[in-house]
């Protein structure tokens, strides 16, 4: 097929799937999808359930998990009567669905003048789904079941027909009942926006037009991806990391990864990585699948994402492991596993292609949430938030600064809308100064949130990144470790497993700080321009301090502009130390060649 037609085609289905998007940020109601954008939309072929076209605005993991999804509910639907048209399933159960309870997903069949021709699917994240925490992150749950209702798969619309009986079961279960209802409404509904949108796409260029250039962009995006994955070099790559402890008892996780490219195909082994976890750090099969292609776009980001894109990946998953979750083991800590999947990866892919690949994230969602019954409207509140940091540094640039996680690119809500939303004020959101790893290239900075409560509630935390920090890659430093802190009646402290903490009973005037950590650095911080550091000094970014100890400058002269010191920076005064630094620049600089 003429490549024009293509790129139309795809534009249009593009379109589709963006409008279905917007339409579920615009329509729901609670703040964690409108505001926050924790949702995910696509198009998938009704033969095979691979990937036609995804939101641009969805969330990485959740569009990499829909396919993996829609692939396993497919024969559960075929042995319930098959697809009908004006069906819509739901359902949340993780070991089918991937990620965790809170992420509904739901699932209607189109059908084109009366043939099954696509599956339409759609994920938000709920506010609350029970359990024994608000938002459903308990740090210390040791069962599915303390985390919330799982919901299995089940029709909620038969023939166009809402099944109210069980949206009544749902709510009853959970407590903000109505925001979910609207929520879960607003992804009905985002279904009679796709379907009109393909009825129309397939009445001007026609069905068998539209199923050949889909045809034709799978393969072209296999190709594509093949390509890319031919630029590492043949071989088997290996890397570990850990997370700092299962949440309740305080030892470390080890993961392995060996990951082999061999002629255009890579294999993700895992073989070696721990058992299944007491606490809630387990991840489901298909989530630790999705995180490995989340990464893979993250590093081959012009590759269109379709069914195409992902079939030279293969994976080694044993059963048993912390990546391999199973009934009944908890999840609700999925979102740090995922990270430590993305990093370990990079750790491995950097090995090859370090041009393309930069040093780790700052590697921890963090999720805190606060809940109780506002003084004002005597309603039960739940309120999240999955705080910032920064990037790992890279071949061609520092790292994002107090950006949102890879993975999940839920972003934060307005501080004056939680302000109003919940009975907290803020006292400060500000970088973090220093926990950027030094590097040639930096990792980004991290951020500093802290709250007061302004009435009684409960707080939970649920991060890590704290005993082992994000790594630097080609002699670039690690990242600052995450930090958590609390100050109630008056005292200061942090939580025993550091960043971990449930059922924190907070009084008006007590407060919560969160840290996040920074990127790690790309390459050895002595091969940094001194303008570079300079500039970073002058923004706060780092101390000075630290540019002497680790970038090897010297402060030559400052000058107060507005009431602020602006510093100027030199090479050291110690021949020695110059010349040290300036051959170092010019041997190990990645950017050299």
């Amino acid at each position: 097929m003429d490549a024009v037609t293509i790129a139309v085609v795809r534009g249009a289905l593009d379109q589709v799937a963006d409008e279905m998007n917007v339409h579920l940020i615009r329509s729901a109601l609670s703040p964690v999808i409108s505001e926050m954008n924790d949702c995910a939309t696509g198009i998938y072929d009704a033969r095979n359930g691979e990937t036609i076209a995804q939101g641009q605005f969805g969330l990485p993991l959740f569009l990499a998990n829909m396919q993996l999804m829609v692939q396993a509910l497919m024969p559960i639907v075929e042995r319930e009567g098959g697809f009908r048209e004006g069906d819509v399933w739901v359902l949340n159960d993780p070991y089918v669905s991937g990620t965790h309870l809170p992420d509904a997903k739901m699932l209607a069949p189109f059908f084109y003048r009366g043939q099954l021709v696509a599956l339409l699917a759609a994920t938000g994240h709920l506010r609350d789904i029970g359990g024994m925490t608000p938002g459903g992150f308990p740090p210390s749950s040791t069962s599915i079941h303390q985390e919330g209702l799982i919901i299995p798969p089940v029709r909620l619309v038969r023939g166009g027909e809402l099944d109210q009986s069980m949206l009544r079961l749902i709510c009853a279960n959970l407590r903000m009942p109505d925001d979910v209802r609207g929520d879960l409404l607003a992804m009905r509904n985002v279904f009679a926006v796709g379907a009109a949108r393909l009825n129309a796409v397939l009445d001007r260029y026609g069905a068998d037009v539209v199923a050949a250039a889909t045809a034709e962009m799978m393969e072209r995006s296999e190709q594509q991806m093949r390509s890319y994955i031919r630029e590492l070099p043949n071989g088997v790559y290996r890397f570990e990391d850990f997370l700092d402890n299962d949440g309740l008892i305080d030892e470390p996780i080890r993961f392995v990864l060996k990951l082999t490219a061999q002629d255009g195909e890579l294999e993700f082994d895992f073989t070696g990585t721990a058992p299944t976890s007491k606490g809630p750090f387990n991840l489901p099969r298909s989530t630790t699948i999705s995180a490995c292609y989340v990464t893979i776009k993250h590093i081959f980001h012009d590759v269109p994402v379709n069914g195409g894109a992902f079939r030279p990946i293969r994976f080694v998953i044993p059963e048993g492991s912390a990546l391999s979750a199973c009934y009944p083991d908890p999840v609700s800590g999925y979102l740090e596993m995922v990270g430590r999947v993305v990093d370990l990866s990079l750790g491995a892919l950097v090995q090859g292609i370090p041009k393309r690949v930069p040093a780790a994230f700052f590697g921890t969602t963090g999720n805190s949430n606060i809940g109780g019954v506002h003084p004002r409207t005597g309603r039960f509140f739940v309120g999240g938030f999955p705080y910032p940091g920064g990037y790992g540094g890279s071949l061609e640039s520092d790292g994002l600064v107090h950006a949102v996680s890879p993975q999940s690119m839920a972003m934060l809500m307005s501080f004056e809308l939680c302000e109003h939303r919940y009975p907290i004020r803020f006292r400060h959101v500000k970088l973090r100064e220093d926990s950027g790893g030094a590097g040639w290239h930096s990792g980004g900075a991290g951020s500093s949130i802290s709250f007061t409560a302004l009435s009684n509630m409960v707080y939970n935390v649920l991060g890590d990144r704290v005993d082992h920090p994000p790594f630097g890659v080609l002699g670039g430093q690690p990242g600052a470790p995450n930090q958590v802190r609390f100050c109630t009646a008056g005292r200061e402290w942090a939580p025993p497993l550091r960043s971990k903490y449930q059922g924190l009973e907070l009084q008006p005037g007590d407060w919560v700080e969160m840290s996040s950590p920074g990127g790690g650095g790309y390459g050895d911080p002595l091969t940094r321009d001194i303008a570079s550091v300079e500039r970073d000094l002058n923004r706060g970014v780092v101390s000075l301090e630290r540019a002497r100890r680790e970038f090897g400058v010297e402060l030559q002269s400052t000058t107060e502009i507005g009431g602020r010191l602006r510093y100027r920076l030199d090479e050291p005064a110690s021949e020695r130390l110059r010349a040290a630094r300036l051959g170092t620049r010019k041997a190990n600089a990645p950017g050299a060649s």
